[in-house]
């Protein structure tokens, strides 16, 4: 094992993460002894989320002890007055832990338990919101993400680029003479991805699994379909081009495959919320987040901070159009929808989205659909321009990008070659 796969093991032990898989320097996940059914345990109607504060206290001294004092090690990072509240909690209303976790960003140990039997959720909720000990109590909550199956510009050698519907809509190509967003990093929050595919060997910087090893990683479709959309390698005489062919990826598994014939990846606030509070600790400005659900106050209170930190959150427009739920329900967050002819919410961005030819688990290509593909178009142009300017904010990217639209093939929708040579033009005129 190399030292830095070694470091970032340690690392996931003294977070208290609990199903992390180790990266390797080549960046593909090696084996760890993560249980295979932290996520599959959980079940969104029955379960909650609670956190209570957790107050880091200094290592114990004590002659014999160890550095980390005696907190058993599934549990690292969490303080022990919080662990004993978490139990006196447990002990008071008989719940079940089914998986606990730190999140020191928010200064919270949160938990998912089972509620005992015979207690409806909804008067647990009400009982533990009134506890005083409690920071945080709220439903275990299922997410989904949004796909059905299914100078000159550059002259790629790349044999299925012209039937790349996004690509050529959004003039990357020409938005390529300007910028192919090298030196930008994205975060993908999504299923696994084939790191194998050739058209992804050297764009994924690092994975991280937070679903558990369940063994599918690299056989993950969604994460793949996202993944080839941003930053599928060019002239290598494979398949396709991404919209941003010299960014890197790093991808956060917060979602899986239930074992039923023909379901979609779904994903939950417990997974969610361990991918965004990993990217908090990390200093990548694009969250891509192709996927969504209800309201959750926990995952909006960690995508408020992300924004407040200055990082640049794509999201997709649920299938009913009505962006009231997480992540879409967060002020500051790009929100994206496919691009047709209904008049969009104001504010909301669109993009190609229909029949979408991209990236595939073992090495094969495929074409797609949903606002995933649309959200995972903007992400790239975001990575365009933050390779011309570094500095810009989310906001000025939005007004950008809303701004640049044209349209295309009779839709309005966002424009890659139109939003750089527009923010060139403006460089270029600040004194």
């Amino acid at each position: 094992m190399s030292g830095r796969a070694l470091v970032l093991l340690a690392l996931a032990i003294a977070l208290g993460a609990p199903a992390q898989r180790a990266v390797a320097s080549h960046g593909h996940p090696v084996n760890g002894s993560a249980p295979a059914t932290m996520a599959a345990a959980m079940d969104a109607q029955r379960d909650i989320v609670l956190a209570v504060a957790n107050v880091l206290e200094p290592p114990s001294t004590r002659a014999g002890s160890s550095l980390l004092g005696y907190t058993p090690p599934a549990r690292y990072g969490a303080g022990q007055r919080a662990l004993s509240v978490m139990d006196a909690l447990k002990r008071h209303y008989g719940l079940r832990e089914i998986a606990g976790w730190p999140i020191k960003p928010l200064g919270l140990y949160c938990a998912v338990f089972e509620p005992p039997p015979g207690t409806t959720r909804d008067d647990l909720l009400k009982t533990l919101a009134a506890d005083a000990r409690v920071r945080l109590a709220q439903p275990l909550q299922d997410f989904a993400v949004y796909a059905q199956q299914g100078a000159p510009a550059p002259r790629y050698n790349d044999p299925y680029v012209d039937l790349q519907r996004g690509f050529v809509e959004t003039a990357a190509a020409r938005a390529h003479v300007l910028s192919q967003g090298k030196g930008v990093d994205i975060a993908i929050v999504d299923t696994g991805v084939d790191q194998r595919h050739p058209e992804l060997q050297g764009r994924i910087r690092d994975v991280h699994n937070l679903v558990g090893d369940d063994g599918a990683f690299d056989a993950d479709p969604h994460g793949t379909e996202v993944a080839g959309i941003v930053a599928a390698d060019g002239n290598n005489r494979q398949g396709i081009v991404g919209i941003a062919p010299e960014a890197t990826l790093s991808v956060y598994k917060a979602c899986w495959y239930p074992p039923v014939a023909g379901a979609g990846a779904r994903c939950n606030s417990f997974t969610l919320a361990k991918a965004l509070a990993a990217i908090l600790d990390t200093r990548v400005r694009i969250v891509n987040l192709s996927l969504g659900g209800p309201a959750d106050p926990l995952l909006r209170m960690l995508l408020a901070q992300l924004l407040d930190q200055g990082r640049i959150v794509v999201a997709a427009m649920p299938p009913d159009g009505k962006p009231d739920g997480f992540p879409n329900d967060v002020p500051g967050v790009i929100v994206v929808r496919v691009a047709n002819t209904a008049a969009a919410t104001p504010g909301v961005l669109s993009a190609p989205g229909t029949d979408i030819l991209t990236t595939q688990p073992g090495d094969g290509y495929d074409f797609t659909t949903g606002s995933s593909m649309a959200a995972a178009h903007v992400s790239g142009i975001v990575a365009l321009l933050l390779a011309l300017a570094p500095k810009l904010d989310a906001h000025s990217v939005h007004a950008l990008l809303l701004d640049s639209s044209k349209v295309s093939d009779g839709l309005l929708q966002v424009n890659a070659a139109a939003a750089v040579e527009q923010l060139r033009g403006a460089r270029r005129n600040t004194p």
